[in-house]
Parts: structure tokens; sequence; C-alpha cells
């Protein structure tokens, strides 16, 4: 099973058809997606990957407030919404389901607030009281956590102890980083920051100790347009890396 989980910018605008191509050469059986909008082109979205048989969809965006970010779940195995008591709840930024998948599992996906709105840490301090008293099986929490440890998630200093003490937290409470569970010390940076073009790793999935023995691989890669004649650019398709990972 192959899950990909990607920040496609801003509900994917101009770019949505090449986020598109994108997704079907990758081929997962779940996409998950942050910064999908109730706009026309992640509407658009939605409905060719339902053409490609990703036909249970889940998302967090709604016609009210089609210019919000929100999250969007579609798998190729029926998905059911799971409502835990102690989610985060800020607005269209958590989306918990369950995959009915041959050995059924927890999909969370996240897109947590930045740094400057001061919500962050009531986001994360809420997936922290989640992972602490889990009783749901095996479970992967993914997606944009604007996050990271310092030093060897960053070219510039802009994590701190805050934030690796949630990371740790997560780590000792059994829910691995799965990138840094199979790359300890490799350093990738899934943004850059538009005006100094420094380097982050704010994309992470977090498996717990249930469904971490199905790890079979876990890496990102940076979405290219189809068309092989286009000079490569780095952000072409988003300003985000994705994450994709093989489970057994």
């Amino acid at each position: 099973m192959r899950i990909v989980s990607w920040n496609i910018r801003a509900g994917g605008g101009k770019r949505v058809e090449g986020v598109a191509a994108q997704l079907e050469r990758w081929a997962p059986d779940v996409v998950s997606l942050c910064e999908y909008r109730a706009t026309p082109p992640s509407l658009w979205l939605a409905e060719t990957l339902a053409a490609h048989g990703y036909v249970h969809q889940l998302t967090t965006a709604h016609a009210s407030a089609p210019g919000r970010n929100a999250l969007l779940v579609a798998s190729r195995y029926p998905l059911r919404r799971l409502l835990l008591r102690q989610r985060p709840t800020e607005p269209a930024r958590w989306l918990s389901v369950r995959v009915d998948a041959d050995v059924p599992f927890v999909l969370a996906a996240m897109h947590a607030p930045n740094f400057v709105t001061g919500r962050k840490f009531v986001f994360l301090d809420a997936i922290t009281a989640m992972s602490t008293r889990w009783r749901h099986g095996p479970a992967v929490f993914l997606g944009d956590t604007n996050c990271g440890w310092p030093f060897i998630d960053e070219e510039r200093p802009v994590f701190n102890a805050a934030t690796a003490l949630w990371l740790d937290t997560l780590t000792s409470l059994g829910w691995r980083d799965a990138f840094r569970l199979q790359n300890a010390e490799e350093r990738f940076y899934t943004w850059y920051s538009p005006n100094g073009g420094n380097g982050f790793r704010l994309d992470q999935a977090f498996l717990n100790r249930r469904m971490q023995p199905r790890l079979e691989r876990a890496w990102y890669e940076w979405g290219a347009p189809p068309d092989e004649d286009l000079p490569y650019r780095r952000e072409a398709l988003s300003d985000h890396a994705a994450l994709l990972l093989d489970l057994a």
C-alpha cells in the first residue's frame, strides 16, 4: 500500500492539472492533501481523483468558506470519519478517518498553524493528548506540521526547544517520525522560504507502535510537470515536497 501526503499550495490553482498527473504517476492507494480548498481547481482535482478510482473521499473544505485551506483524504478503500474526543479544534486543519483496507488503520491528516498565529501549540498539544491515550489500533498521523527538530531539519534557526519537545514527546509515546525512523541523520527540506531561500522539513508522518512494522519505505519527492521539455523547477507544482509511504 502506498500513501501520499502533499501540501498542494493554495488549492492547486493553475497547477492543478499537473498535480493530478503527478499523483497518477505516484500511484498511491490513499491520498492526503493539505491546502485543499472548496474552489473550482480543488473540486476539479477531487472529481479527477474519483474518476481514477479514488471514489472514497472525505474533506474539511466547505462551500461557505471556499478559499480557506482545508484537507482532503481520497482513497481506493472505504473511509469512515473518526471523531476523536481530544482532536484539535482548529477549523479545517484536522481530519481523522478509518481506512477499511485489508488490514484497517486510522489515518489522521493535519495542517498545523504556523508560529505567528499564536495557535500552534494549542493544536500540537491536542495531538499529544490523543497520542498519550490512543486506543484505536494501527495509526498514522501525517501532514504539514510547520514543525521540525532544530539543526537537522532547518538551514537557518527557526525551530526551538518547544518544537523539539513536542517531537521528542511523540517519540517517547511510541509515535515515530517515519522518515527519521529510516533516515536518522539525513537532511531533506520539504519547503524553502521565498525570501531567503532557506530549507526546512515541515512535512512528516508519525506511526504508532502497531503501524511501524508495516513501514517499508518513507521518502520525499518534488512534483514535476509531465512535460519533460520544460526546464525543471522544484516548486513547479507546489512549494512543498510530497511525502510517500510504502506499507506492507
